[in-house]
């Protein structure tokens, strides 16, 4: 048994195309986790026009697709009247806050609409389910969990497991750096930044940390409660959890190819100097991922 995890979005606020961003993309965020049979998509940002694109192509095509939506900010829906939900016999099951309620039903029918999309759409059918996670649940064999993330209006964070292999999906996260606590310098040796237990508890020993890491600190410096971290706090969560591999996430749209190529050398450094072996890197569109 192994996950596999495609990244199909990566970038946080408003897709970003053009020739700044052709390296690490410039949709908006879509993760897909699949494990045996069974098909995760983690939000239905831009990304997933080509993930469902993708999956038109796919022999045998599965049956049955789980759409996990964390929030509802335009970034994390937008392309959801894109999600294959056209395909013959395709169930597709969407997974959110709001869906007992019916709020979410209305959110995403609203997005779909022909006054939204006309000529793409059609009303949600018999063949779309909702549901909310009420605490870890078995799918398929995959134990799926919610988590709380900090970020305003609200963010669940997902994690997956199975066979002692673990995948944890924290999109949009802000990792408050504590009062008294520094910047690390240029050649990033400060000492780690304190991380709260319980956040440590569910990320602890991932194969894999999708984590938001949309700022450097001089960016975070200006932008502290607008719901997303530095990805130097993201690397220090990282190494006091013993996360083996960390994706950096949510790029920031004014992040060009270069600067992240730069963010992920600075984080390098910064690993390097806590003498950790973490593996990171910033998350990029079309990569494909076995753990």
């Amino acid at each position: 048994m192994a996950f596999f995890v495609q990244f199909w979005g990566t970038r946080g606020l408003i897709p970003t195309p053009g020739n700044s961003t052709r390296v690490y993309g410039s949709n908006t965020a879509c993760v897909e986790v699949r494990c045996d049979d069974t098909v995760f998509v983690c939000d239905a940002g831009s990304g997933i026009r080509a993930f469902a694109r993708d999956l038109a192509g796919r022999e045998p095509r599965p049956k049955e697709l789980h759409v996990l939506i964390t929030h509802s900010h335009w970034d994390h829906v937008q392309g959801f009247p894109f999600t294959p939900v056209y395909f013959h016999g395709l169930k597709v099951r969407v997974y959110g806050k709001g869906a007992t309620t019916g709020s979410l039903q209305k959110l995403l029918a609203g997005d779909g609409s022909p006054d939204h999309a006309p000529g793409s759409a059609r009303p949600l059918s018999g063949e779309i389910t909702f549901a909310e996670l009420q605490g870890p649940t078995d799918i398929n064999g995959v134990r799926v969990r919610t988590f709380r993330l900090n970020h305003p209006g609200g963010c669940d964070g997902l994690v997956f497991e199975k066979d002692g292999k673990k995948i944890v999906y924290a999109p949009d996260h802000e990792l408050e750096i504590a009062p008294g606590e520094k910047c690390p310098d240029p050649l990033s040796e400060g000492p780690l930044r304190r991380m709260h237990a319980p956040l440590l508890d569910v990320v602890r020993d991932a194969d894999l940390l999708i984590l938001d890491g949309q700022y450097d600190d001089s960016q975070y410096e200006s932008r502290k409660g607008w719901g997303h971290s530095s990805c130097f706090s993201a690397v220090d969560l990282a190494i006091q959890a013993g996360v083996k591999n960390l994706a950096l996430f949510h790029h920031d749209p004014e992040s060009t190819d270069q600067d992240l190529d730069l963010k992920v050398s600075a984080c390098y450094q910064r690993a390097e100097k806590h003498k950790s072996d973490l593996t990171l890197f910033a998350a990029r569109e079309g990569v494909e991922m076995k753990f």
